[in-house]
């Protein structure tokens, strides 16, 4: 269990890192805002609790708010999939249930399972920080555009993501 928590903070810190130095300087267009540390909220375990979570999610918000400067919008954009992550878990399961052995990952879910659950909390995400950031309903067109738009780079870059850093859980 320690090993495991070694590991999570590993990529905690890679995850904020990556976000702060790397992708935060991506500038494609106004359009285009991924955003990849939310994989790190997406890729705690099944049957972690609620409270857990959301801390993990605050913390990790507020990390990559300090890179950004931009004063709790991703915080509470992910306290927000923090706590509708279970509601989402629980509408997209599989009928036998979740392995507690398995992870939310793409090797161990299948790519049209992991597709769903994140591009579902992806959309939540990325709509609540861009509703935030502008805090202006009559632009309600530009924000879901950049919410679509940053959220098909962020997918992107979750998978690959995916690929290169997490492996396939034993069963």
């Amino acid at each position: 269990m320690n090993n495991t928590w070694v590991k999570y903070g590993a990529y905690f810190i890679l995850i904020v890192l990556i976000q702060g130095l790397v992708v935060n300087n991506f500038q494609f267009s106004m359009y285009i805002n991924p955003m990849i540390y939310p994989v790190m909220i997406l890729m705690l375990p099944f049957e972690l609790n609620i409270l857990i979570t959301m801390l993990v999610a605050f913390v990790l918000g507020i990390s990559v708010d300090a890179f950004s400067n931009t004063f709790g919008l991703n915080a509470s954009a992910a306290l927000v999939i923090g706590y509708l992550r279970p509601t989402v878990l629980n509408i997209i399961k599989p009928r036998d249930g979740y392995d507690p052995v398995l992870l939310p990952s793409i090797h161990d879910m299948g790519k049209l399972w992991f597709l769903t659950y994140a591009a579902v909390l992806l959309f939540i995400h990325h709509l609540w920080f861009f509703i935030i950031e502008v805090l202006r309903f009559d632009q309600i067109g530009q924000i879901l555009l950049k919410t679509i738009i940053s959220l098909t780079f962020s997918l992107f870059l979750i998978i690959l993501f995916q690929y290169i850093f997490y492996k396939p859980s034993k069963k």
